[in-house]
């Protein structure tokens, strides 16, 4: 069943993902503009459905519920043509992407990047230490088979404009 929905597929659907502050949503808008894929936010879904069991005070977000979430983009995942902005990547199930990437940054400009969010000092050492570590890069290669897994360096936006023309390019080679 899973492969007749791969193959039904007309267009791919992909999941970009890392620590928060690495550029996923300025690269997923800019990839859905490029492409005319729909941009998915799971963490603006999570608010604006409701997807979530309460909030975390530690990390300060919502505990998002697993399953609400899967059931919410059963549908659309199964018709492709996605874009998928999360900081997590182990939940979702396999067959639904095509290509999976991982943006990856610099600490010092993470570090920027999320004082400028206002984040608390525990919420950016918690976050600079999974960019540390690999952590999210990790989760996709155990979550994904290797050859859909792309690590992306996102900087600047000279990289997120030259991630965009890569995965552009990508999509307009994929085949189901």
């Amino acid at each position: 069943m899973a492969l007749d929905t791969i193959t039904k597929r007309k267009r791919p659907n992909i999941l970009i993902t890392g620590t928060p502050g690495t550029g996923k949503t300025t690269t997923s808008s800019a990839l859905a503009e490029a492409t005319h894929l729909r941009h998915i936010n799971v963490g603006d879904l999570v608010r604006e459905k409701n997807l979530h069991d309460g909030w975390d005070d530690q990390f300060e977000c919502h505990v998002i519920n697993e399953d609400l979430v899967c059931d919410e983009l059963e549908d659309i995942m199964e018709e492709g043509g996605n874009i998928v902005d999360y900081h997590g990547c182990d939940y979702f199930p396999e067959r639904w992407f095509d290509r999976v990437v991982v943006l990856q940054t610099d600490n010092s400009v993470l570090y920027d990047r999320l004082t400028k969010r206002g984040y608390s000092e525990t919420k950016i050492s918690n976050n600079i230490e999974c960019e540390i570590f690999q952590v999210l890069l990790e989760e996709a290669k155990e979550s994904y088979s290797e050859d859909i897994v792309v690590a992306l360096r996102s900087d600047s936006i000279e990289d997120i404009n030259r991630n965009v023309e890569t995965l552009t390019a990508w999509i307009r080679t994929w085949q189901s």
